[in-house]
């Protein structure tokens, strides 16, 4: 008997690839599954559809697909942060980067549309897409990245926290709006 394997492949690509629709299609209807009564399927395709394309090509942004079999299974994308940030001030870490309003006052990477397809969880395929972007984010000269998830994504909490990202909330208290966290590459925190 034969075993079919697959192969997995990193594609840099951008929003006009025809492989990226799928993520988006599937995020909209994951986020809109998780809060649903608070978020609908519209609602959402239209913030997945907010940033420009352009903030996630280069010089400051990348998207990045895994492919099996020419297939996307897992994704992501980050742009350079320009808006304040989340979280309460008193939690973040006192270190420079930000000023009082939650500027980033460091090149800030923010990391965008982590997403793995339904069918393809619990391989690993986020933490690698997390990887890839780091590593694209540091060659283009970003020492820190942000990002934000939802109080309904717990895996993506878990996947954050072991990827070595720093929560700028409580996690002991109940949270009900976005979930804030940093990392800062190269050592430096």
């Amino acid at each position: 008997m034969t075993v079919p394997t697959s192969t997995l492949t990193v594609r840099w690509t951008d929003l006009a690839d025809p492989l990226v629709r799928p993520l988006l299609d599937e995020l909209a209807f994951e986020y809109a599954t998780r809060y649903e009564g608070i978020l609908a399927v519209d609602q959402i395709r239209a913030e997945l559809e907010t940033y420009p394309a352009a903030e996630f090509a280069e010089p400051d942004g990348a998207l990045v697909l895994l492919l099996e079999d020419g297939a996307p299974v897992a994704g992501g994308a980050f742009r350079r942060r320009v808006e304040p940030e989340l979280g309460d001030a008193a939690r973040r870490p006192r270190v420079e980067g930000r000023d009082e309003a939650g500027l980033p006052t460091v090149p800030t990477a923010e990391l965008k549309r982590i997403w793995t397809h339904h069918a393809h969880r619990r391989r690993g395929l986020a933490a690698r897409v997390v990887a890839e972007l780091e590593q694209r984010a540091a060659d283009q000269g970003y020492p820190r990245l942000y990002l934000t998830t939802g109080p309904r994504q717990p895996e993506a909490v878990g996947l954050y926290l072991r990827a070595g990202y720093t929560p700028l909330f409580d996690p002991a208290a109940e949270a009900t709006g976005p979930l804030p966290f940093e990392k800062w590459l190269g050592g430096t925190s």
